[in-house]
């Protein structure tokens, strides 16, 4: 396929890139800074430079690529704002969208969040409704920015909906001197019984790639164990260094149930990092 690569210089996306082409894809890759592409024209992509938040220049780069898929991993957590990154998921998508349709581009890939189901029993399935009647004023907002950028995409021909757990390792916050660590250093994490579901980013990555010949649909990207934060948040503190957390918060939220990853491995993806437990042992050592 010739794929349309936007946020290829991110977390994932610089993963993704080196698999596809390793794959046999012919890529374009969307870069606001050409210098932190070089990895990626290194591997024989075309580099084109453009901010997606420009309506104009996406419209035409996209045009002009003439791509079959479009692979959407855009995020921007560098100053960790959730209003930024909001934004970006929101207007990049609705640029990318209408680039697609006016160049007659039938497939997308997007990534998006495997945190953002509605309170229930159990890990969440992907038939599972979004929490959008959360009475949390920033669940609220992310969660609304979600549903909105799923369902703009959800317009092209075939939507794959990648939803992701929380991304651990190299390059993520969760990896030693990363914002997460520094929180377990400072003491601010906390156990509890809230439920989550990691992913490690090889994995997010490699799903991504794989997902270019998937069906339309949403896919929860997770590892196979759901975990309470009275596991995990210690064995992140001992993977960093960082000491045992003293505090526990002792009521969770009903939404933090983890996801599961049924659907996804039915389309023959399986995590090299299947636990957590191994992630953070060798996962996070090698970060």
């Amino acid at each position: 396929m010739r794929i349309f690569v936007a946020g290829g210089t991110g977390v994932i996306g610089r993963r993704v890139v080196p698999a596809l082409i390793a794959a046999g894809h012919e890529l374009v890759v969307l870069a606001r800074n050409p210098q932190r592409a070089a990895g990626a024209a290194a591997l024989g992509a075309q580099i084109v430079q453009g901010d997606a938040l420009d309506a104009g220049t996406v419209k035409q780069l996209v045009a002009g690529a003439a791509p079959d898929l479009i692979m959407h991993q855009l995020t921007d957590l560098s100053e960790r704002s959730t209003q930024a990154n909001a934004r970006l998921r929101l207007d990049g998508t609705r640029n990318l969208f209408d680039a697609a349709l006016a160049a007659d581009v039938g497939a997308i890939v997007l990534q998006s969040i495997a945190w953002a189901y509605a309170a229930g029993s159990g890990p969440a399935t992907e038939h599972e409704p979004l929490d959008l009647a959360t009475t949390d004023p920033q669940r609220r907002f992310t969660v609304a920015a979600i549903a909105i950028m799923e369902d703009t995409a959800a317009e092209i021909d075939r939507c794959v909906l990648l939803r992701n757990g929380l991304f651990y390792g190299p390059d993520s916050w969760y990896a030693p001197g990363a914002a997460m660590a520094e929180a377990a250093h400072a003491g601010a994490l906390r156990r509890g019984p809230d439920i989550t579901s990691f992913v490690h980013v090889d994995d997010a990555a490699a799903a991504a790639a794989q997902s270019v010949d998937w069906p339309a649909g949403a896919y929860n990207v997770v590892d196979d164990e759901p975990v309470a934060a009275d596991e995990w948040v210690p064995a992140f503190c001992a993977a960093v260094g960082a000491p045992a957390p003293a505090e526990r918060d002792p009521d969770g939220q009903a939404w933090a149930r983890g996801a599961s990853n049924a659907r996804a491995r039915e389309r023959g993806w399986s995590p090299a990092y299947p636990s957590w437990r191994v992630g953070f042992a060798s996962g996070l050592a090698a970060a």
